[in-house]
């Protein structure tokens, strides 16, 4: 079946921009939902339709995946308040409106929901993150009318990203980084892929039901990665390796500072689980993922300063 349609919820943020671009050149008919307009206006140029509202609101969720063919859930946190199994925010971002969305979507008759986890979710995992993100999987996997797909990608990098952003920055202005769970394992993922690989299965009857990791071609510490944004940015930074204990009395800092924490204890509780694929990419994806070394050094090396701090903005959505 040809989806034409698409509805895109967190369609603004990182990923959703990339894929939104996407959709539109594979000739779809796209809107997004977002809380503010805003928050796309980056994305005014292209031929698609941009939303104001809130999708918690069951009937304005409702009106806005009315007559869409498929729907695509972007929207995910990786900070809020501490909870059992996790927080209020978490439980609203990753499991509350994954309930809502196939509520909406199984009322309005829209055949095809794409839902974004992320690698490691499990409802038993360490993190409240990875315990939420297992949690709205299932919610989406108990659809009983609609076609899922669900994507499971590690970090995912590119200009707009607040990861190897963020330790770029880092290496621009400290001398020394102290660095948390330096041994944590990450296979970061291209955005232009992730969005490839989701339009690639978008109408593919095989993709139904079906569970897919993202990744790239390599796997990395968090040291190895916070090295390569410094030798990117042509400043080296000394790192500090601290140890666990020590780790999470500075999470616990930056967690009662202002704004959006750099790091939180959750963080750290997520990275106690490798973000790595347990298995080459699926072949029907049909991508041959880029490298952080090919796409990774025209951002890193070229933003101005100014622009870095832009990694600091908190925004629901991917």
């Amino acid at each position: 079946m040809r989806h034409e349609s698409v509805a895109l919820i967190g369609g603004s943020g990182f990923i959703g921009s990339h894929l939104a671009n996407a959709l539109v050149s594979a000739g779809k008919r796209v809107r997004i939902a977002t809380r503010r307009r805003e928050h796309a206006r980056h994305l005014t140029l292209l031929p698609l339709d941009v939303i104001e509202l809130d999708v918690f609101d069951p009937v304005e969720l409702a009106r806005f995946v009315d007559g869409a063919d498929a729907v695509v859930n972007l929207v995910g946190i990786l900070h809020g308040r501490h909870g059992d199994p996790y927080g209020p925010e978490f439980a609203r971002a990753h499991v509350v409106l994954p309930t809502k969305v196939v509520a909406a979507c199984e009322g309005k008759g829209v055949s095809r929901l794409i839902h974004v986890s992320a690698l490691g979710a499990d409802p038993d995992g360490p993190s409240m993150y990875l315990r939420s993100k297992g949690d709205g999987e299932k919610c989406v996997r108990g659809a009983a009318r609609l076609a899922t797909t669900i994507f499971r990608p590690s970090v995912v990098f590119g200009p707009e990203d607040r990861f190897l952003n963020t330790f770029a920055l880092l290496q621009r202005l400290l001398p020394v980084i102290p660095l948390a769970k330096p041994d944590a394992k990450f296979q970061p993922i291209y955005v232009a892929d992730v969005a490839k690989a989701i339009v690639g299965v978008l109408d593919l009857e095989a993709a139904r039901g079906h569970t897919y990791e993202l990744g790239g071609p390599s796997v990395y510490t968090l040291e190895a990665l916070v090295r390569y944004c410094g030798e990117a940015t042509h400043r080296h930074a000394r790192i500090v390796r601290v140890p666990d204990a020590l780790a999470y009395t500075q999470a616990r800092m930056f967690e009662l500072l202002p704004g959006a924490p750099l790091m939180t204890r959750d963080n750290l509780d997520s990275m106690k689980v490798d973000s790595v694929m347990h298995a080459p990419l699926a072949p029907e994806l049909g991508i041959e993922p880029a490298s952080v070394e090919t796409i990774a050094p025209a951002y890193l090396g070229k933003a101005s300063l100014r622009s870095r701090f832009s990694v600091f903005r908190t925004t629901e959505g991917r």
